[in-house]
């Protein structure tokens, strides 16, 4: 369908008859010799005196009253409205933040067909499988070790994400681990996002023995934030140093920010660590709506000066038709 950006101009299309109707005709005056027999020459000639103008024109009339008619509608601008055009925009960013020490190397999980395999190669298995399921959402990557360094930005871009997870390998990031740095750096990358609803989901089989921030310290900064932060300790709570999962720090970040903590001592439960998740946070998009518009100003514009063009040429040629005429009788 058709409207007019601008439709109170459209007031103005009476203007023209109200001058017309109101306004004082405009004459010039100018310095002339009176002849007393100027009735007696024009009919010598046989012409008669007339008063130039468009008041005596009718065709000259109408053409200015439709010319500005159509600049009028010109100037209303008439716009031709598409169809709407629907576009999703995700409501929630996703950090997930992977333990990459050098625990991680452990050969305690199994993959699907009942094969040994590395903490790190067990997560990278699960994570790619919920990324896959979060296609609406806008996932970012962080990995640490001694330190945490961000690996992949806030992307809808999935598979490229995917790219860089696999690419992540153990000790990459340093032997230690920093979880309060981690999630320091994850408050960072998502204090540059616009979206109402952010998540953090750490994964760590240690203890934190490296960070510069302390993990209840980023918890409370987390919370202050309105970050979410769910935690998943996958590593042996009775082990020794670094190697022993701080399952009560875990549970304490969880709670101080209003996520929850989960424990996963296989790849099964694992998988339902993240299968649990992807409940807790659905799905939610927002629907954003845009009509294109077409300008049409350029059609009554055309029009008028076509007309315009028009009349003058015919004006024009009949002029030149008239002077031959005249010459032929003479």
């Amino acid at each position: 369908m058709w409207q007019f950006d601008y439709p109170w101009l459209l007031l103005l299309l009476p203007l023209p008859w109200l001058g017309y109707r109101y306004l004082p005709e405009y004459r010039e005056a100018r310095s002339a010799v009176r002849v007393p027999f100027f009735n007696a020459m024009s009919r010598a000639i046989d012409q008669a005196p007339h008063t130039s103008g468009a008041r005596h024109n009718l065709w000259q009339r109408l053409l200015n009253l439709l010319v500005w008619a159509l600049l009028v509608v010109a100037v209303a601008r008439p716009v031709w409205i598409e169809k709407p055009i629907e576009r999703q925009q995700p409501v929630r960013d996703l950090m997930l933040a992977i333990d990459i020490s050098q625990s991680m190397q452990t050969t305690d999980f199994t993959d699907a067909g009942g094969h040994k395999i590395n903490r790190l190669a067990a997560v990278k298995q699960v994570v790619q499988d919920f990324i896959q399921r979060r296609k609406d959402d806008r996932i970012g990557l962080i990995v640490f070790g001694s330190g945490a360094y961000p690996q992949a930005p806030l992307t809808l871009d999935h598979a490229s994400l995917s790219l860089l997870l696999e690419d992540t390998g153990i000790g990459m990031a340093g032997p230690n681990t920093a979880i309060g740095d981690a999630i320091g750096l994850s408050l960072k990358l998502l204090d540059q996002a616009h979206e109402q609803d952010k998540v953090l989901i750490l994964l760590t089989d240690g203890n934190d023995t490296n960070s510069a921030i302390p993990p209840a310290r980023a918890a409370a900064m987390a919370a202050a934030k309105g970050v979410v932060i769910h935690t998943i300790g996958i590593g042996d709570p009775t082990a020794n140093g670094e190697a022993k999962v701080d399952l009560g720090a875990l549970q304490k970040i969880a709670t101080t920010t209003g996520g929850q903590y989960f424990r996963a001592e296989d790849r099964d439960s694992l998988n339902q660590v993240y299968a649990t998740l992807d409940r807790i946070t659905p799905h939610q998009v927002k629907t954003l709506s845009h009509q294109p518009k077409r300008d049409l100003f350029w059609l009554p514009l055309a029009a008028a000066i076509s007309l315009l063009a028009l009349y003058h040429l015919l004006a024009l040629l009949a002029a030149r038709l008239g002077q031959r005429a005249q010459h032929k009788e003479a």
